[in-house]
Parts: structure tokens; sequence; C-alpha cells
């Protein structure tokens, strides 16, 4: 029996698996941005000091949109590259780091836990950091489109850092956005 696949069976592999990847990546981050109810609009969130490096609102929109397509891409690329050694550790790896990364949001967001999102962000680098490595020995090119995410965390983690600097009694206030009333 041949278990070789032919060059357009390998393409064929390869785009079916971008075509689930990409977009469940895609819907997964947004959702839990979503979820989060991130950035502006949120009212403990409109409440803090901004540090000077703090981006355009707009632009984390743009960058996680391209970033969630790279990281679908590379996810596509490991997935169909059926028989290559470390596949299944690299794909757990991923969905850990993905796990990681899906879980920032709501917490810093949300639930308003600023040093816990310092703290889970420093992990996912460092997920994120192993799975771009395991990735790269199985195909080099998912290992690199995995690192403008890497950059983009680094970034990410300084931005939360430099959140909980300027404003350290925000960490872990609830504001519901709620209006009180007051009987006269």
């Amino acid at each position: 029996m041949n278990l070789l696949a032919s060059p357009g069976q390998l393409r064929a592999s390869l785009l079916r698996w971008l075509l689930v990847c990409v977009p469940l990546v895609l819907v997964l981050g947004f959702a839990s941005g979503m979820v989060a109810q991130s950035g502006p609009g949120n009212v403990w969130f409109d409440e803090l000091i901004k540090p000077a490096a703090y981006p355009p609102p707009a632009a984390f929109g743009i960058v996680w949109t391209i970033l969630y397509v790279m990281l679908g891409v590379a996810l596509a690329l490991i997935l169909s590259a059926r028989g290559a050694r470390g596949r299944g550790t690299a794909v757990i790896a991923f969905v850990v780091q993905l796990a990681l990364n899906l879980a920032w949001s709501p917490v810093f967001f949300a639930a308003h836990l600023m040093t816990v999102a310092l703290i889970l962000i420093a992990v996912l680098l460092l997920a994120a950091t192993v799975t771009a490595m395991l990735f790269a020995r199985i195909r080099p090119v998912a290992g690199l489109l995995m690192v403008p995410y890497l950059l983009w965390l680094a970034f990410a983690m300084y931005l939360n850092f430099a959140f909980l600097e300027a404003n350290p009694a925000m960490d872990g206030v609830q504001r519901s956005g709620a209006v009180e009333r007051f009987d006269i």
C-alpha cells in the first residue's frame, strides 16, 4: 500500500484545514473579545489611565484579525503535515496557548484583574514561544507565521504592565456601568 500522497492531495488537505482552522480561530478570538466587552465602551476600561504607548483602539481589531488569520494558517500547515513527528504535541501546545489567549480578555476586561492578566499573558507568551518552536520543527513557515504573534504578545504584556502600574487602585475594581439611584 502506498502511503505517500500526491502533491494535489497534499494541497487539497491543506486547503481543507485552512477552511476549518482560519475561521475557527477568528471566531474564537472575536467571541472572547465580545464576551469580555474589551476595549472602548467598557466602563471600567474607559476610566483607566492609558499608557503613552497605547495605540488607537482601531489598531487592536486590525492587528488581532491579521494575527488570528496567521495563527489559523500556521495550525492548518501543521494539521496537514500528516505523519510528521511531533505533530500531536505541537497541536496540543497550540490548543493550550490559544486557550490562554482566549482567557486573557475576560480576565482583564470583564474581571478587571490586571495582575492575574499579567501573569496569564506571561504564561501565554511562554506557551506561544514553545508552540512556535514546535511548529518550526515540523513546518518552518508555520513557526515563522507565529513570530508577529509573539512580538504582539510581548507588546501586549508591556501594555498590561503599564496599565497596572498607572492604575494600581483599579486592579480588581468592579464597575457595572449601572446608574445608582438616590431617593431624596
